[in-house]
């Protein structure tokens, strides 16, 4: 009875250990391919390269520290079509070296998002050095996972200076998610609105800029919230610093006039 349980459980093991090296190898493999693809995409982008594109970006505040090429989103969108949800090429995009700026956008648009972790959420995040790239990041790939609400709370709290476009997603992801978010209850958003107020005295342009957006985006969302919001920015525009009164001042001249819900 024994030699037959260790008989089969010997070879149950020895299954499971060659079912892990090949699942291993083809996982394996699978990056390999990724990479040499991704390789491949970043250099018919590079073919697109315009100077005066790039110049026209830095004019609207994107001035990313990886090598930028100033192709269009509307390119990158055509070529995001032909792999969606492929996150293996998603996640060579964004690892390429040297690290292209338009590539790591395209990994955004090509990612899988019940494949994404809160580890890759989090390095991603890290990553970002620009405002496109935190928001296109947050539209279209970190608000349909479900650490999105977990992430947008967490990343509001971050205040070091390495870390404004950190926290710049918290709140990019605030607002992308009172727009798609359809089925969340106003509880949540409601909840929401104390965290918009702590974070309003921030004066680095790109966080109050995400932060006005949460706001507005939160009061846009029905005309319970819309009320909630209105007060909450009473309640900002009250702290009297700077960056509260624009912050508050622009929410409301939205909300107070022909904004229709989302």
């Amino acid at each position: 009875m024994c030699f037959t349980l260790y008989a089969v459980n010997g070879f149950f093991f020895r299954f499971l250990f060659l079912f892990m090296v090949v699942k291993f190898q083809s996982s394996s493999r699978c990056s390999a391919a990724a990479s040499i693809y991704a390789a491949e995409i970043v250099a018919r982008l590079r073919k697109l390269y315009s100077r005066r594109n790039v110049e026209g970006q830095r004019r609207f505040g994107i001035t990313p520290r990886t090598e930028q090429l100033g192709v269009s989103m509307a390119v990158l969108r055509q070529v995001a079509k032909a792999h969606r949800r492929d996150q293996p090429l998603s996640l060579a995009l964004w690892t390429h070296k040297p690290a292209v700026h338009e590539a790591r956008l395209l990994a955004a648009l090509t990612g899988d998002w019940e494949r994404v972790t809160r580890r890759q959420m989090d390095a991603w995040a890290r990553g970002f050095d620009s405002w496109d790239i935190c928001d296109i990041c947050c539209i279209h790939l970190f608000r349909r996972t479900p650490f999105a609400f977990e992430k947008a709370r967490e990343w509001s709290a971050r205040n070091a200076a390495r870390d404004v476009f950190v926290k710049r997603a918290g709140f990019s992801l605030m607002a992308t998610l009172a727009v798609h978010a359809k089925d969340e209850p106003d509880a949540t958003f409601l909840s929401l609105l104390p965290v918009i107020r702590r974070e309003a005295n921030d004066d680095r342009n790109f966080v109050r800029k995400a932060v006005n957006w949460a706001l507005r985006q939160i009061g846009k969302r029905n005309a319970r919230l819309r009320r909630a919001a209105i007060a909450e920015a009473g309640r900002i525009r009250a702290l009297n610093t700077r960056a509260a009164r624009w912050i508050a001042g622009d929410a409301l001249r939205e909300l107070h006039g022909r904004a229709r819900f989302t």
